[in-house]
């Protein structure tokens, strides 16, 4: 096993995806709804930001190809509704994003934790992305995403195991 496919809550690939609900365009949704897809999980610190503005903007950019290919995409950050209703119409995205204010879903995917910037450390939400099978298991955790380049990365690992 690589680093690659343990992530830093001690979800591995092939474990199920914990389940969590959200609301999305004024409706409530858990992950679970999606079972008959595959969906891409990518949690990201902050909405405006420029990593985020660049994944966010990218994943918008490949939607089509990824909805064509019965691919969900859902984005979670602490950032609450009214933040991503904000950041949703200025980047044109039509795919969901999920308010985590307090945690709860970063928690339970060990997204949430200790992070280092410029030599200060502070509690926050880690870039880490999951994708997850129809049957809702997890196949593949990226950790450590670099936002440039990384809705094409998700895209080939789509079309390896298709």
């Amino acid at each position: 096993m690589n680093n690659e496919s343990l992530g830093p809550g001690g979800l591995k690939e092939g474990n199920l995806a914990p389940d969590f609900s959200f609301r999305s365009d004024n409706e409530r949704m858990k992950l679970s709804d999606f079972r008959d897809r595959k969906v891409v999980v990518y949690f990201y610190p902050r909405d405006f930001t420029t990593g985020c503005t660049t994944e966010a903007s990218e994943f918008t950019r490949d939607y089509d190809k990824f909805r064509n290919a019965g691919i969900e995409i859902i984005g979670i950050s602490p950032d609450n509704d009214d933040s991503h209703e904000k950041f949703k119409k200025k980047m044109n995205i039509s795919y969901h994003l999920a308010s985590d204010v307090d945690h709860d879903i970063s928690k339970k995917y060990g997204t949430y934790g200790l992070k280092k910037f410029m030599g200060r450390e502070y509690m926050g939400v880690n870039r880490i992305t999951f994708l997850i099978d129809e049957k809702g298991m997890i196949v593949k955790i990226f950790n450590k995403v670099k936002p440039a380049g990384h809705s094409k990365e998700v895209l080939a690992i789509f079309e390896i195991t298709n």
